[in-house]
């Protein structure tokens, strides 16, 4: 009987704290509470040895609080401050328009500027990747030729706000955006959005008949299965983004008649309504279970374990629940704007790509065409042993976080020396 390993789950940035020991040494921390540009709060956290440091590194992600994220301790070792900000709504993606998230990243570039550093290095880490690629573009665009409005058609203020830019770019293990990940993750043998348990068998991935192996917990997938799943999962987004339109466009109808004064009973409540429904079976990238597709060090498993009947059909997963305007931002991988196929080709100053080897959520490929399609002349490309979030393969190898924090402590003095 095949050997199962035991289920890791290291999804988000659950797990990616600095160990505690890193941080024994002197350094000073202020906590600044800032006001976006449209009236929402952001909190932020400033880590500093000297007080003097030129350069300062920012981590954000745009669900997450890092503020104890594991490269802490290596951009104070570099001689750099950092500053870690949480996003407006931390640990709750529900309502995540990427465009209006700029918003709070620009708070916290308009407050470094602010403190006189010489130097702002954007630190992108998983998601936090793409919400960075994605302000670098924007930020570079005159304020009149930013996006005005979200997928959803919410107007996102960019053009009225401040949207300092930055002087450097770290990657680390970034995935090709939220959108692109679900693109990927979606299971297209959802029959029908309202039943869990449809399942069209010519595209079911975890079926014997199309190449998955129950007992050993792994697939061996055709490439004319492959293909044909692909294109089912594009189908699929097709069809979500249309409900989330529709949606959208009833309620906006309700609320024109509302404000022209002519809405019945029925219309106020249509106007009023705020849509939230659930996507299906979110886990299913067929590279998470057949590691020959696109092969790496990683071991058999998505980010958030190796039973995908738990992880597809249970309440973890990305994009679980979401609005129709925080599917087409974020989740939508047709719809979105946040993604490195969109904005890396903007990305012109000095960049570092990190890259973990064993990584179960972005694969070679996408680090290839993340890399290929970054502009800037000044641009390096590291690989790194270790799993999303640096975590050794085996016990014998060393801490990737460690390695990864070297790497980027050479980028740093070499990049931006005092």
């Amino acid at each position: 009987m095949a050997q199962i390993e035991k289920a890791v789950v290291t999804a988000g940035l659950r797990g990616a704290n600095w160990d505690p020991a890193l941080m024994r040494r002197p350094y000073k921390v202020v906590p600044y509470a800032l006001q976006t540009a449209d009236g929402q709060k952001t909190l932020g956290f400033l880590f500093s040895r000297t007080g003097k440091e030129k350069t300062v590194v920012s981590i954000m992600h745009p669900r997450e609080m890092s503020v104890t994220h594991y490269l802490v301790p290596s951009v104070l070792d570099a001689g750099c401050a950092c500053w870690v900000q949480g996003p407006r709504s931390i640990g709750n993606d529900l309502r995540l328009e990427h465009e209006i998230a700029l918003l709070d990243v620009a708070a916290g570039m308009s407050h470094l500027r602010a403190l006189d550093f010489q130097n702002i290095v954007l630190l992108g880490n998983s998601g936090g990747g793409a919400l960075y690629a994605f302000y670098n573009q924007q930020s570079n665009l005159a304020p009149e030729a930013r996006i005005r409005r979200t997928p959803a058609g919410r107007p996102t203020g960019l053009s009225e706000a401040e949207m300092p830019t930055a002087d450097g770019l770290i990657l680390v293990s970034p995935h090709p955006g939220q959108g692109a990940i679900l693109l990927n993750s979606l299971d297209p043998s959802v029959i029908d959005e309202n039943d869990p348990m449809s399942v069209d068998s010519t595209l079911d991935p975890f079926s014997a008949e199309n190449g998955y192996d129950l007992e050993a917990r792994r697939g061996h997938y055709s490439q004319e299965f492959v293909q044909r799943y692909k294109a089912a999962q594009i189908v699929r987004t097709e069809k979500l983004d249309a409900h989330s339109r529709k949606l959208i466009a009833r309620k906006q109808e309700a609320r024109k008649r509302v404000k022209d004064g002519i809405a019945n009973a029925s219309e106020h409540r249509v106007a009023g309504y705020a849509p939230i429904f659930q996507v299906l079976r979110t886990d299913a990238d067929l590279r998470a279970w057949d590691t020959s597709i696109d092969p790496s060090d990683r071991k058999v498993g998505s980010l958030w374990g190796n039973d995908p009947f738990t992880s597809n059909w249970g309440s973890v997963a990305f994009g679980r629940v979401v609005t129709p305007e925080s599917w087409l931002s974020t989740w939508s991988g047709i719809s979105s704007n946040a993604s490195f196929a969109k904005c890396a080709s903007s990305i012109e100053v000095p960049t570092m790509l990190l890259e973990y080897t064993g990584d179960q959520c972005a694969y070679p490929e996408d680090f290839e065409r993340i890399y290929d399609d970054i502009t800037a002349r000044d641009k390096s490309r590291v690989k790194v042993r270790g799993n999303h979030h640096g975590m050794a393969l085996t016990r014998d190898d060393p801490s990737g976080r460690e390695v990864a924090g070297q790497h980027i402590g050479a980028w740093l003095s070499k990049i931006f020396a005092s």
